[in-house]
């Protein structure tokens, strides 16, 4: 059955284990062993795929950088108000967690932040990229009135973001005991209800 397999539907099938495993056992506890031994695979069959235990977490992340793009961009598509366009992106950030939650282990690795720079650099820029998207929307919500104008566009990505990645956290070191969806689009209210108010403010 394993002969029958492309060399790409082999690959993405070692990319999902693992992303699967990184979750039950941690990314720095994680060996291709592990992965080979998962799928019924031999060790030197993953590294026909993936020369380096780098090169498959760079693919890993490409993976994981490829989906989030593709869910920013269905999220913009099905919301046309900016408010609502901003919120289903701050939706889909936390789907996504949700749905890959290996994605904050991933994020504070060793393998992220010491041994693997290619990775990084993947993570850095999906990270750049979706502050540009949450940008757009609260220009184009400022503009209409209905955000702070005293506090920049950038600084507003800056705080959602950092509530995406607080609330990530928190879920992960709660052991999921709640949902992540459900508390960071709470907290995302939260946030917006206090900068609108800032704005009513100043024009008062």
């Amino acid at each position: 059955m394993s002969g029958r397999q492309s060399a790409e539907e082999r690959k993405a099938q070692i990319v999902a284990e693992v992303l699967r495993l990184a979750d039950e056992i941690g990314p720095d506890r994680l060996s291709t062993t592990d992965v080979a031994r998962a799928i019924g695979l031999s060790q030197p069959a993953i590294f026909r795929h993936f020369p380096t235990k780098g090169m498959l977490w760079l693919a890993v992340a490409q993976d994981i950088a490829d989906r989030l793009r593709r869910d920013w961009a269905a999220a913009e598509v099905g919301a046309i108000e900016p408010h609502a366009r901003l919120k289903a992106l701050i939706t889909a950030q936390l789907v996504a967690i949700a749905d890959t939650p290996a994605l904050p282990s991933i994020l504070f690795s060793r393998e992220l932040q010491v041994e693997n720079h290619g990775l990084r650099d993947v993570f850095r820029g999906l990270l750049a990229a979706f502050q540009g998207h949450l940008v757009a929307a609260i220009r184009d919500l400022q503009a209409a009135g209905d955000l702070c104008r005293d506090v920049c566009p950038e600084d507003i990505a800056i705080l959602l973001t950092s509530l995406v990645q607080g609330a990530a956290i928190r879920w992960t070191l709660g052991e999921r005991g709640f949902s992540l969806v459900d508390e960071g689009l709470r907290l995302f209210d939260v946030q917006v209800a206090m900068l609108r108010r800032m704005e009513r403010d100043s024009d008062a």
